[in-house]
């Protein structure tokens, strides 16, 4: 089940996408920050589970062949400064930007903490989920077809690599929010999420507490 509301003109569609992309490089600085800090957004009392084991190599020679492409160019480009200087700015720019989205993967983990479960994958998704709406947690790997919508039939999928092992069930139909506007974004209503941690059965055991407590 989805959101029914109209569908966004063509001005909102660009004032949120332009919202979205400013969100975006706010979120790679202070992802920066957070690594260099050593402060991974966990809630007190919370416990962190990453997901990013499998794209981390990818990352890694992709924040490597970008670095290594800075300097080739300025050899390429030294003689006309105005060119230069631009490809140099984008060049910064854009491992900047990668370092960010690494270091928003490690620092923004998914947590399980007092006040429920926080789906989390790269700069903006961030979905919370109160303890009184979640039924049952399960080890329930799965994998997608390529480019599944994030929200089908009542169920919401925060894949890596298009797996999920992760299951969690909810007492009733729940309301969340996705980035972005409708239909892909905004509010959905569900019944299920799934998603990837590295480390599945961690997280079934921080989750344990929890769950009995609410019980």
């Amino acid at each position: 089940m989805t959101s029914t509301a109209a569908l966004p003109t063509r001005g909102a569609r660009i004032f949120d996408a332009a919202r979205r992309a400013l969100h975006a490089e706010l979120r790679v600085y202070s992802s920066i920050g957070r690594a260099i800090t050593r402060r991974p957004a966990i809630p007190p009392g919370g416990t962190g589970l990453g997901y990013h084991r499998p794209v981390l190599t990818v990352l890694f020679i992709f924040i490597g062949l970008s670095a290594v492409e800075i300097p080739i160019i300025d050899l390429i480009v030294h003689r006309w400064p105005p060119v230069r200087i631009t490809m140099l700015v984008i060049g910064i720019w854009g491992v900047t930007w990668m370092l960010g989205m690494l270091c928003a993967m490690l620092m923004r983990p998914h947590t399980v903490g007092p006040d429920g479960i926080r789906v989390r994958s790269g700069l903006e998704i961030d979905v919370a989920v109160s303890w009184n709406d979640i039924a049952s947690i399960a080890v329930s790997r799965r994998v997608d077809e390529p480019k599944q919508p994030r929200v089908s039939d009542g169920e919401y999928s925060e894949r890596m690599q298009n797996e999920t092992n992760i299951l969690i069930e909810l007492e009733r139909p729940t309301r969340i929010r996705l980035p972005g506007l409708a239909p892909k974004g905004g509010e959905h209503v569900v019944d299920s999420i799934r998603l990837w941690t590295d480390e599945p059965r961690s997280f079934i055991a921080a989750a344990r507490p929890f769950l009995t407590a609410a019980a």
